[in-house]
């Protein structure tokens, strides 16, 4: 058995099962749930009343409710109608909250323990509604307004993208895209926006795309090859002042997770740029972090496993969550998408970088590219790693198939034990990955175009997809054939993906004096727009 496979096995405190809250009746039902999803899946219901993409789902109040959201500005509320015994998830909306946003919305959640609802929108603002218990009753859909807002916030300068909910009916997070910011909101606290705006809880200096938090962890990602994971716990502790450093927000990223060696990555495969699209922390163990790359597969990383050194000041505050066990490297699986678990850096990254090689194949007349004869005119420099001074921790699997170029999509644990791993894909289809051993599970037509959302119910077989298409997909393992199953197209479906991944990518490989002509064709084409009379030199001379 793969050590990894069991936090129990590394740390005793995080088997959840020894907890005396943790009844036998509670693993039954994770186990039987646990075996249901691992048959397959088909479509069992199409939400339709949007007038837009979707850009958010949610579940809340431990399923009984789901929240979907988007581009017309609204969020709907569906919940079970006890009524309807025909269908097995005879989902319907009875509520529709009109939001007052001016811009699409890119989140949604309900806080916990209250009625309250969070958005967040392109327009920078941050509502909250509360919504009341009329839509546990109510027989009839009723539609309701900015009457409803509790708060509008415009503490953010730029579109605000994601929310990051609490164990708190009054405190939640945010975060922007272009200013690299992450807010705490407490609703207890009002204050006036733009004049008296709390200090952010952190700010990095590149965009960010995504959110995940895990109790006090919280990580960041963005335009970067790395996901920053900070420690709330240190708020108030100046630590990079005592390393003699100087850091904004206030709490310190204690952690990154990045791929192996990147400028060997870069030399393997020729990224666009570095862009992680998602991440995700589980909430089974809370160690275990998710992040998704742009034009690459999703990566498995942990913060249990031992970092790379990456040149720390002699005198470090170690924090608690960084105290590990090394751990004896377990034989290397059989499985396409997986590396081996990492427990020696310089070998990991060798192991890894000849997988990457492995799966892209040959790769004609780039082969023989020097790096100095190929520049990426989008790319530009190199990306720039911030908080040099924290460690590095590697990925121990990656999961391939699907094609994350076009949208920023999401990434999500699935199952009772987080057993499964999930992304989006711009083919339409949505996978699914058996988390220990990273070999594919299901392919699933989830869209007419890209599939971004993900949300697995947190007590039923029951998953909600969505994405460009105006409808929300119901998916739950059935014991009939498979009527949006792609799994007997799996390995067409997984080439086609890899090759369009690569063609978006090496498009951008050029020659340097390839370029340079390029540019000056442009510049001689201007110059004769602007003076007919004009006469240009050869370009190859």
């Amino acid at each position: 058995m793969n050590c990894y496979e069991d936090p129990s096995l590394i740390h005793p405190y995080l088997d959840v099962s020894s907890f005396p809250s943790y009844s036998l009746s509670t693993r039954i039902r994770k186990r039987a749930l646990g075996k249901s999803l691992a048959r397959t899946w088909d479509r069992v219901k199409v939400l339709g009343g949007h007038a837009g993409c979707i850009n958010a789902l949610h579940w809340a109040h431990g399923g009984e409710l789901l929240l979907s959201a988007g581009d017309d500005t609204t969020v709907q509320i569906w919940r079970l109608d006890p009524t309807n015994t025909f269908e097995d998830y005879p989902f319907v909306c009875r509520t529709v909250i009109h939001t007052g946003h001016r811009a699409n919305i890119f989140n949604t959640a309900m806080l916990p323990y209250s009625n309250r609802i969070a958005t967040v929108s392109g327009d920078r603002q941050v509502r909250v509604f509360d919504v009341g218990e009329d839509y546990e009753t109510s027989v009839l859909r009723q539609e309701i307004g900015q009457e409803y807002c509790l708060s509008t916030m415009r503490c953010h300068e730029d579109r605000v993208k994601r929310i990051a909910t609490e164990e708190s009916p009054d405190r939640f997070l945010t975060h922007t895209i272009k200013d690299g910011t992450v807010r705490q909101h407490d609703l207890r606290t009002p204050h006036v926006c733009r004049d008296h705006c709390p200090a952010p809880l952190l700010q990095v200096h590149h965009e960010l795309s995504t959110l995940a938090t895990s109790s006090y962890y919280c990580v960041v990602a963005g335009d970067s090859p790395y996901g920053y994971l900070f420690d709330r716990r240190f708020t108030g502790r100046d630590i990079p002042d005592e390393w003699g450093r100087r850091d904004e927000g206030l709490v310190s990223c204690v952690l990154r997770f990045g791929r192996t060696n990147q400028r060997m990555v870069h030399r393997t495969r020729a990224y666009p740029r570095e862009h992680i699209t998602g991440a995700r922390m589980s909430a089974e163990n809370g160690h275990e972090v998710l992040l998704s790359y742009s034009s690459d597969g999703v990566y498995l990383f942990s913060t249990l496993h031992d970092p790379e050194s990456s040149g720390s000041p002699s005198s470090t505050i170690v924090p608690p969550n960084l105290k590990r066990r090394r751990i004896s490297r377990e034989s290397p699986s059989t499985s396409s998408t997986v590396s081996s678990p990492p427990s020696e850096g310089a070998a990991v990254n060798l192991d890894f970088l000849a997988h990457l090689e492995r799966e892209d194949g040959d790769q004609g007349e780039d082969e023989d590219l020097e790096e100095d004869d190929v520049v990426d005119p989008l790319r530009g420099e190199e990306p720039k790693a911030f908080y040099s001074w924290t460690d590095i921790v590697t990925p121990y699997r990656r999961f391939s198939g699907a094609r994350n170029a076009d949208t920023v999509k999401d990434v999500n644990f699935l199952g009772p034990r987080d057993e499964f791993v999930t992304s989006g894909s711009d083919d339409g289809n949505f996978f699914v990955w058996h988390k220990s051993t990273g070999k594919i599970h299901g392919i699933y037509e989830g869209d007419g175009a890209v599939v971004n959302v993900i949300e697995g119910h947190p007590h039923l077989p029951l998953v909600a997809v969505s994405g460009i298409d105006h409808t929300v997909k119901l998916f739950a393992p059935v014991h009939r054939e498979s009527a949006f199953s792609r799994m007997s197209n799996a390995e067409s479906i997984m080439d086609m993906n890899r090759e369009q991944s690569d063609l978006r990518t090496h498009i951008r490989r050029i020659r340097r004096h390839d370029f340079v002509n390029l540019l000056a064709s442009f510049r001689t084409s201007t110059d004769g727009e602007n003076n007919t009379e004009a006469t240009s030199d050869c370009v190859n001379q």
